[in-house]
């Protein structure tokens, strides 16, 4: 039997129609044809690689297929949850196989199609087809035919995955589904079926010979054994599910110890040079914010009031200006008084004199209308006006500058902590 065409039709991960090619025979540039002996097919977790065996052994075996995912459903509730859920409510679900097989010293295509939906109660249809031509007589007894070709007892040994593989390599003991296969094909399940036939000769034996009072004895402990018998299927398989979980939880658990161990180890090794370059970090954060501090404690608070800074600044201009007006009047009034003594030793006409005395009172009430606009309460003069502009055009500005490159620094280095 080789295996050469696989179709998945809203079968399980598979939506709509997926077409796998199993023939190791491809073609080359030259039209030459290859042989590539192993067909491999590879993808992540839960990506439908187990799906594919799944696949395969429910197209040779039907409701008798040991799928990964059936558990202890019936065989309709089994084909109703395989069914693709984006598929359409009517729509078909297909599983076919195409294989070749010897026959009569012929070799034969054989192809298996398996359909069904969610109207038909988990019911699926069965079609084989031979030489493309449909031969419903083989379909009706496919079970039998296929136990000649490939029997299911020994179909564990071949049809499984790469993680069952890998699984069973890692176990102590094989689990039992490989030892019943391996049993089945030496033959060995002979001997075991003619002890279960000679224990059930026995038991007609004992009930053809038996009163009835023991015949109702025989039947309610045959129907004891019957219950726990299947208690005991019960539990077995049970048993099985979990230790397939523990089997994949303590992989789990390893693999992630070996990874923090390693991760846990490479941290070790750094954690000196980690320490170093924190303290450094640390001294340096230290440093930036003493100078900092020096910076506040000279004209830097001066930033927190600059509109009250620029108010002072015009109001020290005014009372300045202010004061050097008073400084020219006093010389202008002496000047003034000369200059009417002058007039009048020259004898002047009075009525001239007092023209020139009205003309100086004028000019001199100007100069005191802008004295007397300007209020005092900085009492400032021109020296500390003079300190008082380059701290707040020069000294301030540089150390606002310096304080926000400091402080940048100081942040990225907290930052990297």
């Amino acid at each position: 039997m080789i295996f050469t065409e696989l179709v998945l039709e809203n079968f399980g991960a598979y939506a709509n129609r997926n077409v796998i090619n199993l023939r190791t025979e491809t073609k080359d540039k030259d039209d030459q044809d290859v042989v590539r002996p192993i067909v491999l097919l590879g993808g992540m977790n839960g990506g439908g690689k187990t799906t594919l065996m799944d696949a395969i052994r429910l197209a040779l075996y039907g409701q008798r297929a040991k799928c990964s995912t059936r558990g202890n459903l019936g065989y309709g509730n089994f084909l109703t949850q395989s069914i693709n859920g984006q598929a359409d409510p009517g729509a078909l679900t297909k599983v076919e196989l195409a294989f070749e097989h010897i026959v009569d010293d012929q070799w034969k295509v054989f192809k298996i199609v398996r359909a069904w939906n969610r109207e038909h109660d988990g019911k699926d249809s069965l079609s084989i087809q031979v030489d493309n031509d449909y031969d419903d007589a083989l379909a009706n007894t496919w079970d039998e035919y296929v136990e000649n070709i490939s029997p299911l007892g020994i179909s564990n040994l071949f049809l499984f995955d790469g993680e069952q593989v890998k699984e069973l390599a890692e176990l102590d003991a094989p689990p039992q589904s490989v030892v019943e296969a391996i049993s089945n094909l030496l033959g060995l399940e002979l001997a075991e079926k003619l002890a279960v036939d000679l224990e059930v000769l026995l038991g007609r034996k004992r009930k053809s010979v038996a009163s009835k009072a023991q015949l109702e004895t025989i039947e309610e402990i045959e129907s004891r054994l019957e219950s726990l018998e299947i208690r005991k299927q019960e539990s077995t398989l049970k048993i099985e599910e979990l230790q397939a979980k523990l089997t994949k939880a303590q992989q789990k658990e390893n693999r992630a110890f070996n990874k923090f161990r390693t991760e846990g180890g490479k941290i070790a090794a750094q954690r000196s040079e980690i320490e170093a370059k924190i303290t450094e970090a640390t001294q340096q954060i230290n440093n930036l914010r003493g100078e900092l501090i020096n910076l506040s404690a000279g004209s830097l608070p001066l930033s927190l009031i600059t509109p009250l800074l620029s108010q002072a600044q015009v109001q020290g201009s005014q009372e300045v200006k202010r004061e050097q007006f008073q400084q020219a009047k006093k010389i202008i009034d002496d000047r003034d008084s000369k200059l009417i003594k002058h007039l009048t030793n020259i004898a002047l006409a009075d009525e001239q004199i007092d023209k020139i005395k009205f003309f100086i009172e004028t000019e001199n009430q100007d100069i005191n209308n802008l004295i007397q606009e300007v209020d005092v309460y900085l009492d400032i003069d021109e020296e500390k006006l003079d300190r008082f502009k380059q701290i707040i055009k020069i000294n301030l500005p540089l150390q606002i500058k310096g304080t926000e490159a400091k402080r940048s620094a100081a942040n990225l280095e907290t930052n990297r902590d």
